[in-house]
């Protein structure tokens, strides 16, 4: 059998492509490395004396040792990245001169400490260093990439790996198949990660033509030998698959290709990382591809001479990190000219500056903050680059809001030209007006500083063109790219129900009777109509709470005006606050009980907390902290009117209400803060109040005209059971006709096409043709026509087989995973239902409420457990817990009524785990045979036949046999099902009278066969009828 596998199709070929990139390929049958760090010493030895040829006062041992201490650091490796990228004293790695390190690659390295062990596939190693390593699995892999997710997730968690993952820099993930953009979860495709606890997968999408013939070396065929010989692996040098999967063209090669041409991964070493300080500690990053080709970008627009120019990268693309990421790149890019540059990132809002300083400082940057026009025109005339000492990279943010519309213009001639400004102006398709004085002040006060926008939605609008201020476009990044890419998820709009718009309306009417001159503001702003309108939000969103499945997410509603906030809040606070939240309130005999606040407690979906945020109310201070709640969790809802509408990130924020209706940019903006990956959400939810369809579809006509200036645009049946030559050489045709446009030569581009399909009924019918290939190989053998074996290469056409077969599997498990979400939510309500009701419990009362909940779904899972779903006492319990939910009034529980909502659970789940018992026991006699335990069942419940079940299984057990092996000579009786009817009759008379002397009349007989043959035709075409 040709060996077709993991190593075969993804492993050998990857590392045969490395070398021709330039990574020796080293054998570790005579290798030398320290088993505690996977340093390979007389290779780092080597290398380290070599990039530091001019330093007399090497110490390698020294240095060893100092990278032993610092990956032993639980910093996820911070420190020795830091000492990683240093030039001072002794070299690690030599960026300047990058190709005089030395590259190689390894596989199967162990990495091991103690009892604990893992391999991966590839290691690449920097000087001696192992610092890359590859996991790649074939395609079509059970649970596809999923399956390496959740391996690494707990190597990471195991600190007995912690150095070995604090000495890792990239990481990729790979079952070569090309990207799944509707996959909700990683599935197929070639990823990239750096080492985290629960790391990013990264899409990498090249956006570069490559010059492959300049960047692969030519093959080696010695070296190809050598290696595969190394690896055990010489009998498929000649291999059609292995020579199809050694193309640099592969999903696995290419990503190597982009990432690991040198080049590329020098600049991705030394730029591309990033050390993020949350209150939990540090977070590792790494630049996501459009940030990377942005870079690249903005590089070479410099080299053009290019002063100016924009960046659109749709909201939630991180466009703060890639500020970062060029603070980092463009320092070295200037000193490498002698020039020193400063940067500035420009805001027009106050909380955009804290965040934009709260995001820089996180990743290490020196923040300088700039509030006013005179500190501004300071720091303009300033010659020195840094405000601080420490020689630490830095940014100063200017908030442009409070500027005095001053028309002297802040200019000065007399330039340093060793200093080099550079502006990231956040958000330029607003507040940077020709008229403003800022923009005239920005360009003048250096006219040879740099001046790069950034943007998340196109430049739309016809009062001003941002481009002709800022230049054309240096790179693009769609929001269709971001939601394949799994950076942002999809938009859902909810409209209103009817009835509370009847409500909102009548509401209206008598405000507008009783007081005609009133500002429609101060109508929307009205008691009368902000209590109705807080009740349906609230109600609103818990269940959306209940259904989503998540009582973690956050909502935030968009105030009409700020007096509609105050007001809303206000009312929220007497009506649905936590008692320890609120300030000052009268508990009236019209406000909840202390009672009903503890009962509150215990309801996870509840809406407990909410924050106001404006302008005017509470300090600075005092608002950041209320949105870092929100952010991690301990408040539920935000009242705001126009703070937070752009630059507001929070991944728990996952409906959004909408009280007015807000213009172009904006609105776009505004939608999008509902957009952040949060868990597996597959949507952000919009509940429209104001009717923006209007304003919504003329705002997304303006983006596709922008983005249009950017971008242009079964076989035969057969009904005997021996085939004539003639018939097996009809059907050879038939196959070839339904192979007609597949590759069945080589099976690697075979599986490539069939990757393509998505519809489970063609693969099935792609499965079953090929099923028969190994049937009709039998009979032609059988029969002698030895000939015919040349018609078809049926080796090849089994291989194909169990490639369909895997693809097959993973569509089932993409539908697990679609259906999934779906059958979940309605468990989240048939379950949260009962506990969200529970209106009177104790505190020891909750332990029931968990205690019912629990049973419940150990009931449920019994019951999904069952294979045999006609069972008239499985039907009868289903029907028994279906009544339970349908008759529930849990309004007013009392722990009596809950005791006995327990008891009739528990007596369920009894009943139903000894049927399942019994069930298994049954299939067992059978040989786990799902088929004949069912048959069973219903012949004896049916009672008429034979009241011995022993002699009922003696009858049943001579059928199988006879007709399992009537089925595995030939399966295509089992396309005819007359046919198959007629075979099974004789079989079943003689089984059941005459050899088991059971006397059937005409009905028992028929509905016998009737049930046999039903259970091999549903089997035969993957049908449950249950």
């Amino acid at each position: 059998m040709v060996k077709f596998n993991e190593d075969t199709r993804v492993k050998i070929p990857s590392i045969l492509h490395l070398v021709r990139l330039g990574y020796e390929y080293l054998s570790l049958k005579n290798a030398i490395w320290d088993k505690d760090s996977n340093i390979f010493t007389d290779i780092f030895k080597e290398s380290i004396q070599k990039i530091n040829r001019d330093n007399k006062n090497l110490d390698i041992k020294k240095l060893q040792n100092e990278i032993l201490e610092l990956v032993d650091y639980e910093d996820m490796g911070k420190a020795f990245y830091e000492r990683l990228l240093s030039d001072s004293n002794i070299k690690i790695i030599d960026f300047e001169n990058f190709s005089n390190n030395s590259f190689h690659v390894v596989t199967e390295l162990t990495y091991k400490n103690d009892d604990e062990e893992f391999r991966p596939d590839i290691t690449l190693l920097i000087n001696g260093i192992p610092l890359i390593f590859l996991e790649v699995k074939k395609p079509n892999n059970e649970k596809g990439i999923l399956a390496e997710r959740d391996r690494i997730y707990k190597r990471f968690s195991n600190k007995k790996f912690r150095k070995f993952f604090n000495l890792t820099q990239l990481m990729i993930f790979s079952n070569n198949m090309e990207y799944d953009d509707t996959a909700i979860e990683p599935l197929e495709g070639a990823f990239y990660a750096t080492p985290a606890p629960k790391p990013q997968f990264n899409y990498f999408r090249e956006e570069e033509k490559l010059n492959i013939a300049q960047i692969l070396k030519d093959e080696d065929d010695e070296l190809e030998t050598y290696v595969l010989k190394d690896l055990n692996y010489h009998v498929i040098k000649g291999n059609k698959e292995f020579q199809t999967n050694k193309s640099y063209n592969t999903p696995t090669n290419r990503l190597c290709t982009s990432l690991f041409e040198k080049n590329r991964l020098a600049f991705l070493l030394r730029y591309a990382i990033a050390y993020v300080k949350t209150k939990d500690g540090f977070e590792k990053h790494i630049m996501r591809y459009p940030q990377f080709f942005a870079t690249k970008a903005i590089s070479a627009k410099l080299d053009d001479g290019l002063k100016k120019g924009i960046i659109w990268h749709t909201q939630g693309s991180g466009k703060t990190a890639l500020a970062f990421y060029n603070v980092k790149y463009l320092t070295d890019y200037y000193q490498s000219k002698n020039v020193i540059p400063k940067f500035y990132f420009i805001v027009d809002r106050i909380d955009l500056l804290e965040q934009a300083q709260d995001e820089f400082t996180s990743r290490g940057l020196k923040v300088h903050i700039i509030n006013s026009r005179d500190e501004f025109a300071k720091d303009i005339k300033k010659t020195t680059a840094i405000h601080n000492d420490m020689g630490k990279l830095e940014i100063t943010v200017v908030n442009i809001q409070r500027f005095e519309d001053d028309p002297t213009v802040i200019e000065t001639k007399d330039y340093d030209i060793s200093i080099q400004r550079v502006f990231f102006l956040d958000e330029v398709h607003r507040s940077y007006k020709p008229t403003g004085k800022f923009l005239v002040n920005l360009m003048k006060a250096d006219e040879k500083a740099i001046k790069i926008g950034l943007t998340g939605t196109p430049l739309l609008g016809d009062k001003y063109n941002s481009r002709s201020l800022f230049g054309d476009y240096i790179h693009k990044y769609y929001y269709n790219k971001s939601i394949a890419d799994g950076y942002t998820l999809r938009l859902i709009r909810e409209e209103i129900e009817t009835s509370y718009k009847i409500q909102l309306q009548k509401t209206l009417e008598e405000l507008e009777i009783q007081k005609g001159d009133l500002k429609s503001k101060d109508v929307f702003a009205h008691h009368s109509f902000v209590e109705p309108m807080l009740d349906y939000i609230i109600n609103d969103f818990e269940k959306a709470r209940l259904l989503l499945g998540d009582n973690t997410i956050g909502g935030m509603v968009i105030c009409n005006s700020s007096e509609q906030a105050k007001m809303m809040f206000d009312i929220f606070q007497d009506k649905f606050a936590q008692k320890e939240h609120i300030n000052n309130l009268d508990y009236s005999t019209e406000t909840q009980t202390g009672s009903e606040y503890k009962n509150k407690k215990k309801e996870n979906n509840k809406v407990k907390t909410a924050a106001l945020i404006l302008h005017d109310v509470e300090t600075k201070q005092e608002r950041k902290q209320k949105i870092l709640d929100f952010k991690e969790g301990r408040i539920d809802f935000l009242f705001v009117f126009n703070m937070l509408l752009t630059g507001f990130d929070a991944k728990r924020l996952k409906k959004l209400y909408l009280g007015r209706v807000i213009k172009e940019h904006g609105l776009l903006q505004a939608l999008t803060r509902v957009n952040r990956t949060y868990k597996n959400f597959r949507y952000g939810y919009v509940v429209d109040f104001a009717d923006i369809t209007k304003e919504f579809d003329a705002t997304n006509k303006a983006y596709f005209e922008e983005l249009q200036n950017e971008l242009g645009d079964e076989m035969e049946y057969y009904s005997s059971l021996f085939k004539s030559k003639e018939e097996i050489l009809h059907e050879i045709g038939e196959i070839r006709e339904v192979l007609f446009n597949y590759d069945t030569i080589d099976a690697e581009n075979f599986r490539k096409q069939i990757d393509q399909i998505d519809d489970i009924k063609k693969m099935q019918d792609l499965k079953r043709v090929l099923s028969n290939t190994k049937e009709l190989y039998n009979m032609i053998k059988l029969f002698g026509h030895e000939e015919m074996l040349e018609q078809l290469d049926f080796p090849k056409l089994s291989l194909l087989y169990k490639e369909v077969s895997n693809h097959l599997n993973i569509l089932h498990q993409r539908e697990v995973l679609l259906k999934g979400d779906e059958s979940s939510n309605l468990l989240n309500i048939a379950l949260e239902d009962i506990i969200f009701k529970f209106t009177k419990l104790s505190e020891e009362e909750l332990v029931l409420a968990d205690e019912l909940k629990d049973t419940l779904r150990k009931a449920r899972e019994s019951l999904e457990n069952n294979f045999d779903k006609n069972d008239p006492e499985f039907i009868t319990l289903k029907e028994e817990l279906e009544r339970l939910f349908k008759g529930k009034n849990l309004n007013e529980v009392t722990q009596d009524e809950m005791n006995q909502n327990i008891s009739v659970l528990k007596k369920i789940h009894k009943k139903i785990t000894q049927l399942n018992s019994e069930n298994e026991q049954l299939r067992d006699k059978y040989q786990r045979d799902t088929k004949y335990a069912r048959i069973h069942k219903r012949l004896y419940e049916k009672g008429t036949i034979t009241k011995k079940q022993t002699q009922l299984f003696s009858a049943l057990e001579a059928v199988k046999a006879r007709l399992d092996e009537k089925v595995l000579n030939n399966s295509a009786i089992l396309k005819n099902e007359k046919f198959f009817m007629i075979e099974t009759e004789p079989i079943i008379d003689e089984e059941f009278e005459d050899n088991n002397k059971i006397e059937l009349n005409e009905d028992s007989f028929n509905y016998i066969n009737h049930l046999v043959v039903n259970e091999y035709l549903n089997e035969y075409n993957g049908v449950v009828n249950w």
